[in-house]
C-alpha cells in the first residue's frame, strides 16, 4: 500500500499561507501549554494572542452582550424560560419565542440561504442604514464573513489566469483563498503617509501591471474600515472606486465587517458601498460582507455573518444558492447571533439600559488609547 504523503495532496494546499494562524500562533499555543506546568521556566505568566481580532479570548475577556447571550440561551434550551421565571427580560423572552416560532429547533437544518425571517431582519437593517431597499432573497447568511468571501472568490476564479485586486497591507484570508483556488493576487498598495489611504492611481497601476503579465483582473477587494490599518474611506474616494470598477468591469467585494468600530462617528461616519452604488446609480456588481465577530459584539466563535448581493442577476443568485446548498446551511447559533446584531434592544425595551451600558465599553477603551497619544484615531476615525 502506498502511504499518504505531501506529494499525494492537491498541490495548491502547499501554496496556501494563513499567517494569522501560522508559525507565531502555533508557538504561542506551545507556550500556553508550557505555562500550565508548575515550573514552566518562562518569564511571563499568560499569553494574549493578538494575531487576530478575538476580543472574548481568555486574557482579553471582553464581556459578551447580555442580550445576545440570553436570546441564545433560550434558543438552545427553551425550557429555561419556565425553569428560571423572572430571570429573563420580557423583550428577550419575546425575541426568543419569535425566533423559535420561525426556526423551530436550532439543532435542525435551516434554509440553505439562512432562515428567511432573519434575512428579512438583515434587509431591514440595511434599509435603515442606507436609505435604500434591500432584497432578502439576495442576502445569504454565512458561517462568519470569511465563509462568504471564500465562496465568492471560488466562484469568480476561472481556469485561465484570474486576478483579484487586494490591498496591501491586507487580511491574509484573501491571499490564502486565492492560493487555494489557483487565483492570482493583484496587490495595490495603501499610502501610509496619507493615513493608509486608497489611491486610485495605485489601483490603476496594479491593473495595468497584471494585464501586461497576462492576468485578467476580475474583482476589487476593499476592506472598509481597513484591516489591519483601521483607515476609513471618505465617500468621494468610494465614488471614484465605483467608477474604476465600471471602467474595468470589476466585481466589487466590500469587506465591511468593522463598520461599527468607529470612534468619531460624527466626524468620520461610515458609508457603505451599497449606499454609494445606489446614490450614483452605478450598475457594478457588488457583494457586501458583514459579521458578528467584530463591532461591539465580538462573537467570533459563534460564526455568524452575511453577504448582500447588489446588481447581481437572478441567474448568478441561483448559482450562489446552489453552491451554499452543498454545505446545507450556516450554523444556527450564528444565524441567531446575526439577528441580535441587526435587531438590538431599542429604547423602551427592558434590556435596553444594560445593552446601552455595555456597548460604550469600546469607547472607554479608546479613551485609554488616547491617553497614550494614539493620534490615528483622531485622524482616521476607526
Amino acid at each position: 500500500m502506498r502511504p499518504l504523503t505531501l506529494e499525494s495532496l492537491n498541490p495548491v494546499v502547499a501554496k496556501v499561507e494563513y499567517a494569522v494562524r501560522g508559525e507565531l500562533a502555533i508557538k504561542a499555543e506551545a507556550y500556553r501549554v508550557q505555562l500550565q506546568e508548575n515550573d514552566h521556566g518562562l518569564p511571563f505568566e499568560r499569553i494574549i494572542s493578538s494575531n487576530i481580532g478575538n476580543p472574548q479570548q481568555k486574557g482579553l475577556d471582553q464581556l459578551p452582550i447580555t442580550f445576545t447571550r440570553q436570546v441564545a440561551a433560550l434558543m438552545e434550551w427553551p425550557a429555561l424560560a419556565e425553569l428560571a421565571p423572572g430571570a429573563f427580560p420580557k423583550d428577550v423572552l419575546a425575541r426568543a419565542k419569535e425566533l423559535k416560532d420561525e426556526i423551530g429547533s436550532v439543532g435542525a437544518y435551516s434554509h440553505s440561504q439562512g432562515v428567511p425571517f432573519i434575512r428579512e431582519s438583515v434587509a431591514k437593517f440595511i434599509e435603515e442604514r442606507d436609505g435604500y431597499p434591500s432584497n432578502p432573497g439576495h442576502i445569504f447568511l454565512t458561517g462568519g464573513a470569511s465563509a462568504g468571501v471564500s465562496l465568492l472568490l471560488s466562484m469568480l476564479i476561472t481556469p485561465t489566469s484570474s486576478g483579484v485586486l487586494i490591498p496591501i497591507p491586507q487580511y491574509p484570508l484573501y491571499t490564502a483563498t486565492l492560493a487555494q483556488y489557483n487565483g492570482t493576487p493583484v496587490p495595490y498598495y495603501l499610502d501610509e503617509p496619507s493615513g493608509w489611504s486608497t489611491s486610485i492611481e495605485s489601483v490603476e497601476e496594479a491593473i495595468d501591471k497584471a494585464t501586461s503579465e497576462g492576468v485578467t483582473t476580475k474583482a476589487l477587494v476593499i476592506i472598509n474600515p481597513g484591516n489591519p490599518t483601521g483607515a476609513l474611506l471618505d465617500e468621494a474616494t468610494q465614488v471614484k472606486l465605483v467608477e474604476l470598477c465600471e471602467r474595468h468591469s470589476l466585481v466589487l467585494l466590500a469587506d465591511e465587517v468593522y463598520q461599527d468600530n468607529l470612534h468619531r462617528r460624527e466626524t468620520y461616519p461610515f458609508t457603505s458601498f451599497k449606499k454609494v452604488v445606489r446614490n450614483t446609480q452605478s450598475p457594478i456588481p457588488l457583494i457586501s460582507f458583514h459579521s458578528i465577530s467584530k463591532g461591539v459584539s465580538g462573537e467570533c466563535g459563534r460564526r455568524g455573518g452575511y453577504f448582500e448581493c447588489t446588481n447581481i442577476s437572478d441567474d448568478i443568485i441561483a448559482q450562489i444558492y446552489k453552491m451554499v446548498s452543498v454545505g446545507l446551511c450556516p450554523p444556527l447559533s450564528g444565524q441567531v447571533g446575526v439577528d441580535s446584531m441587526v435587531r438590538p434592544p431599542k429604547p423602551g425595551d427592558e434590556s435596553y439600559p444594560l445593552w446601552k451600558c455595555l456597548c460604550p465599553g469600546v469607547e472607554e477603551y479608546v479613551a485609554q488609547l488616547e491617553a497614550f497619544h494614539m493620534s490615528f484615531i483622531e485622524k482616521y476615525g476607526a
